[in-house]
């Protein structure tokens, strides 16, 4: 089973500023596999590498 890398996106409000950008690597059909994570002003830089559960808890905590 390959993986597909989705592209990298970032939040509609964020503008020109600070901002980081999301990608994802999913497996057939669909399914994240890693979360990868980028600063938008230095896209050549390092990454941060995430299991989707985790994101997933992160996000949940900027929601509470």
């Amino acid at each position: 089973m390959s993986a597909i890398f989705t592209g990298w996106r970032k939040a509609s409000a964020s503008g020109e500023g600070n901002c980081v950008e999301v990608g994802a690597i999913v497996d057939a059909p669909r399914r994240a596999r890693d979360v990868l994570i980028r600063d938008s002003k230095n896209p050549s830089g390092g990454k941060l590498c995430v299991a989707p559960a985790a994101w997933g808890r992160f996000l949940g905590s900027l929601r509470t």
